[in-house]
């Protein structure tokens, strides 16, 4: 693994209202100002929503059985490594351990990251792929930088994860926040479903 390793946390998504689908993960380096953002189909941008709201899917999404099958079998993620970028495409690696022994397994990154959120690991890339492709920012200035990560779209903004969910999942959710007395989110996910009533 290289030396220079930068250390990311996961900060949001950025979307792309003209171009249907498209979703970029923002990652924010540890400690400084740098962004780096991932393009990430739809179905990995709801399974990293949910892990971000601290809410479950009403059924285990693909990345909770990968998480689900590392606990059973004793297996630990010590981190992911965001590693190269070539044509458009990010590369990573997760890096287990079970029983003192050590395993490197290539990954797209959407499903590194996703794994990574359950399991608490750390996420890293390399100081060359923040040179290169991170835009940096100061403080006030997260939706200029959110916008030059799509090229200077103007309809880019950051987006409430929520809004990556569909109808059946949020009403899962919304059953399950009261239960569990948690109107709070409750109330959120209301304001998100009373908002699509009205557009439709």
């Amino acid at each position: 693994m290289a030396a220079n390793k930068i250390k990311l946390s996961v900060l949001g998504f950025s979307f792309n209202q003209t171009q249907s689908g498209t979703y970029g993960l923002v990652l924010a380096e540890d400690g400084g100002v740098r962004r780096l953002m991932i393009v990430v189909g739809t179905p990995e941008a709801q399974s990293i929503a949910f892990k971000l709201q601290n809410t479950e899917p009403p059924r285990p999404l693909t990345h909770d059985l990968f998480y689900s099958f590392m606990e059973s079998f004793g297996i630990e993620l010590d981190e992911v490594f965001i590693y190269k970028y070539e044509n458009g495409v990010f590369y990573s690696k997760l890096y287990f351990r079970q029983e003192g022994r050590e395993v490197a397994v290539e990954s797209r990154t959407s499903d590194a990251i996703g794994i990574a959120l359950r399991s608490k690991s750390k996420i890293y890339t390399t100081e060359e792929i923040m040179q290169d492709l991170a835009v940096v920012f100061t403080e006030g200035d997260e939706e200029t930088a959110s916008k030059d990560m799509f090229a200077g779209n103007d309809s880019t903004s950051y987006t409430d994860t929520y809004a990556l969910l569909n109808q059946e999942e949020l009403q899962s959710m919304l059953d399950d926040a009261i239960e569990h007395e948690d109107y709070e989110l409750a109330s959120l996910l209301r304001d998100e479903m009373e908002k699509r009533a009205k557009k439709h």
